[in-house]
């Protein structure tokens, strides 16, 4: 079920130059990983076992979720049978690039681990699919209002973390300047919950305005006349990759922790979900009238 993006052709065009994300490279390492160990038919536990490591860290290596020691790629490598020269060669060479510093690495004192897998997700996503239930998306979030966003969440925190925070959500807007293609529905509470106050508000919800014109983004809101709608579960994203190994991943936020899912049952349940959600909204068309008419009213 692939979503349908203004411009959308086939998945990765445009982009098959750009030098792929450290998360990328170990989501494809845990991947070849994963199929060596079960075409070797050795159980996760064994091979935890040999690089004194639970079931569980298998788990997060060949999902991407961790970075990998070159040493314990080695050791996997021989215990999966791998004695090929050359292909040994590669997958080491591919896990020497993944141990590469991201953007975000300056930022590691605010920067919990189940977020920062995020970024990395987010920065190299060629689409990006999302609901928002209660903010702005942080990608078109203006300074004032992710102030203001970032206080609700972190009340007792001094300015100095307060600002280092923002700058971490401005910061990823960088994206925008090589997008991938972005499709955010939103609840109409989300342009009429006043957070920051009247003029902060105001400024985003032109700021909004602004971006449902950009190329390649694409913003629907759904209007409350239209009654419940079928994301009960509240805010969620789809991201979606160019590489053909990697999986599409469902990221859904909590307080203090983060869900990841990359079964395909899984995000076939939230496209269905994020279809749904579109069909149910105002056109794009109508959701920048729509954005531009609130904010005179604010």
């Amino acid at each position: 079920m692939n979503p349908v993006v203004p411009g959308d052709g086939e998945l990765g065009s445009g982009q098959d130059e750009a030098p792929p994300e450290a998360t990328v490279l170990r989501m494809l390492l845990g991947a070849q990983l994963r199929r060596l160990r079960e075409s070797a038919g050795i159980p996760a536990e064994k091979a935890g076992f040999e690089i004194r490591a639970s079931r569980s860290k298998i788990s997060r290596m060949e999902t991407g979720r961790v970075g990998l020691k070159v040493r314990d790629v080695e050791d996997l490598l021989t215990l999966y049978g791998v004695t090929s020269e050359q292909q040994r060669a590669k997958v080491v060479a591919l896990a020497r690039r993944s141990r590469a510093p991201e953007w975000w690495a300056k930022y590691n004192d605010i920067l919990p681990d189940w977020f920062e897998t995020y970024l990395g997700l987010e920065s190299a996503a060629t689409v990006i699919r999302s609901f928002e239930a209660q903010f702005v998306p942080g990608l078109f979030q203006t300074e004032d209002y992710a102030r203001a966003v970032t206080r609700l969440g972190h009340q007792t925190a001094p300015d100095r973390e307060i600002e280092r925070r923002v700058s971490l959500r401005l910061a990823r807007q960088d994206l925008l300047s090589r997008p991938p293609r972005i499709w955010a529905v939103m609840d109409e509470a989300v342009l009429r919950r006043p957070i920051g106050g009247t003029a902060v508000m105001r400024a985003q919800l032109f700021r909004l305005a602004e971006t449902a014109r950009l190329p390649g983004v694409r913003l629907q809101v759904v209007p409350f006349a239209r009654g419940g709608h079928t994301a009960a579960s509240g805010s969620f994203s789809i991201l979606r990759f160019a590489e053909r190994d990697l999986p599409d991943v469902v990221y859904m936020e909590q307080l203090t922790s983060a869900v990841y899912l990359d079964q395909r049952s899984d995000v076939e349940h939230y496209l269905e979900v994020a279809d749904q959600l579109s069909g149910e909204a105002l056109t794009p068309a109508d959701t920048a009238r729509f954005i531009e008419q609130v904010a005179h009213e604010t």
